[in-house]
This record gives C-alpha cells, sequence and structure tokens, in this order.
C-alpha cells in the first residue's frame, strides 16, 4: 500500500487492560468491529499492561494475560501487516508524557473521575495509580494524535478527561495535541448474559469468546427457564440477540421456538449449537497460535518499534515545548 493512501486514512487507537478473558459482549460490542476498521484506519492496538498493574500485581499472571490479549487479537483477525499490536510498557514515553499531565492536573480534578469516586464509595484503599491513571491514559492517547478512539459509553469520560489534558497542555505551552472525540461504536449490540442483564464480567454471567464446548453448554444450562408457557422467555430473550449478532438482525428464530414449544432442553441445546459454531473455529485459531508464542512475542516487539517511532517524534515536540531541551 503507497504512502499516499496510508495518509488519507484517518487513526485509530484502542488499548485492552490484560486483566482476564474476553466473552463474547466484548467481542460483538467492540472487537469484530476493529476487525472491520482496520482495513480503511490506521489502527494502534495497545496492550494496557502498566494499568493492569493497579489490580495485577503477580509476574506469571500478568506475563500470561499480556500474551492471553496478543492472542485474542490476533485470532479474531486482527492482522499485523494491517495493525500495530504493541504493549503499553515497551514505549517509555507513555509513562515521562503521564508525570507531564500529573503535574498540570489538580487533585480535585482526578477526584472527580469515576474510578476513583467508585473506589472512595466502596470505601476501597486506593492506590496512586488508580487514581491517577486517567493521566496516564491520555498519554496513551495523545501520544498517537488519533483521529477515533473507539470507547463504550460508559467510558466516555476517559475521553473526556484527555480532552481537557490536551487543551489545557496547549494553553500553558502551545498547541502541540490534538483534540481526540471518543467515538461510540454505533453498532455495537448489547449481547446479554446468561442472566439476561449486559453480559459483563462484574455480573458473572459471561460466556467467554474462546469458551470449550463443556463451559459453552454450562453456562446456557444455568439460564433460567420460564416454564410460565410455551416459549421460554429467559432463553430466547438471550438467545435472540446472539442470533442475530451471528447471523444478522433481520435472522428470526420464531419458527425454531414455535415448532418445539414446550421443549426447553431442544431450545437451550439450539443456542449451545449456536454458540459452539461460532466459537469453535475462533478457539481453533487462538491454540494454532499459541503453539508458536515466539511469533506472538515477535509481532509485539516489531509493533512496538512502530508504535515507538510515533511515540518518540511527538515527545521530541513535547519536551521542546515544555523546556526541558536545552
Amino acid at each position: 500500500m503507497s504512502n499516499d493512501s496510508q495518509n488519507t486514512k484517518k487513526t485509530l487507537l484502542s488499548g485492552v487492560k490484560p486483566t482476564g478473558r474476553p466473552h463474547i459482549g466484548n467481542y460483538f460490542g467492540a472487537m469484530k468491529q476493529f476487525v472491520d476498521l482496520q482495513d480503511s484506519n490506521n489502527c494502534f492496538f495497545m496492550i494496557a499492561d502498566y494499568h493492569a498493574v493497579t489490580t495485577v500485581q503477580n509476574k506469571k499472571e500478568l506475563q500470561d494475560n499480556i500474551l492471553g490479549v496478543a492472542l485474542d487479537y490476533l485470532a479474531i483477525g486482527i492482522d499485523p501487516s494491517k495493525s500495530i499490536v504493541f504493549q503499553q510498557s515497551a514505549i517509555l514515553e507513555h509513562m515521562e508524557l503521564s508525570w507531564i499531565f500529573d503535574c498540570i492536573t489538580t487533585m480535585p480534578y482526578l477526584m472527580r473521575a469515576h474510578a476513583f469516586k467508585d473506589a472512595e464509595a466502596k470505601n476501597k484503599e486506593i492506590n496512586v495509580g488508580t487514581f491517577n491513571y486517567p493521566m496516564l491514559m491520555a498519554a496513551d492517547i495523545l501520544l498517537y494524535n488519533p483521529d477515533i478512539v473507539p470507547v463504550g459509553q460508559d467510558q466516555k469520560q476517559h475521553v473526556e478527561i484527555t480532552r481537557d489534558t490536551a487543551e489545557k497542555f496547549n494553553r500553558i505551552f502551545g498547541d502541540t495535541f490534538k483534540i481526540p472525540e471518543p467515538t461510540i461504536l454505533k453498532d455495537a449490540g448489547v449481547i446479554p448474559g446468561t442472566d439476561g442483564q449486559k453480559m459483563s464480567k462484574s455480573y458473572n454471567n459471561t460466556i467467554p469468546l474462546f469458551a470449550t464446548d463443556e463451559e459453552i453448554t454450562k453456562a446456557v444450562m444455568k439460564i433460567v427457564t420460564d416454564s410460565s408457557g410455551n416459549k421460554p422467555m429467559n432463553v430466547y430473550n438471550i438467545h435472540l440477540p446472539i442470533y442475530n449478532a451471528l447471523h444478522g438482525e433481520t435472522a428470526s428464530l420464531d419458527a425454531l421456538y414455535e415448532a418445539n414449544a414446550g421443549k426447553y432442553k431442544v431450545l437451550k441445546d439450539a443456542l449451545v449449537a449456536d454458540l459452539i459454531a461460532f466459537i469453535g473455529p475462533l478457539r481453533e485459531k487462538r491454540a494454532a497460535l499459541e503453539q508458536n508464542l515466539d511469533s506472538v512475542k515477535a509481532i509485539l516487539k516489531a509493533g512496538a518499534e512502530k508504535a515507538k517511532a510515533v511515540a518518540e517524534s511527538k515527545m521530541t515536540e513535547v519536551r521542546e515545548k515544555v523546556g526541558v531541551t536545552l
């Protein structure tokens, strides 16, 4: 692809904290769209490993989680020849810029952050990393001058803080950072969990994206069956959004549920079969990639080299603006 073609593309940046397994809600809500967007944008997919240290403080667990996110990205179709996949920790400019942002940000301002307020409300002991992580997140974003920062509605504040930080830096030191816009993925469908609520790790209602057949079956079978009529509405209301996500919004389950009225086990088995048909190939691809972790590490190293070139260029400008370059 020519440089002219590359220059006409917008820049997209997304980060994932390596803190656990993704679920199918994560996939249909965002990950699938990242795969689609990489053809028309210059994409940076960051593994936000230093953000994870606020909660994951075990060496082996963190290492496994970092490689896990890389495997997840590659298994769903993120192509390292099109997109840059890298570890946040490999780019020291993230931490350097974060410190500069710390120095122009007040404590009362950061006390408005949702994560801090939530932890405070629950009387949790709050580490400094949790308190000022919005500044590291602002650095993560602003180093790459992205046009697109895809976030869920509940993460919109992160980008708003980043915008405020960029505007304040520009006001103090001169025009340096592009003001990013939060991009709420409009096509992101809400996938219900096994209890009917939005699928979320915090609700313990997830179906892992790379689940085994046994895990899928166990998750589906624990869905409460509403036996007040011939159509088990709890199962139907969970099955339909998943079925639509797999087969298109116009897909219908009505014929299946009418033909099997009252046969609750058959209908749950149909949901299991749909999930296995979707998850199975992804799981197999991930397992194959896992057999060659050196190759995965090489992809992360190459991605870090590309990301670092961009970050270094921006930090050279920032240092000059701040006044530490003599």
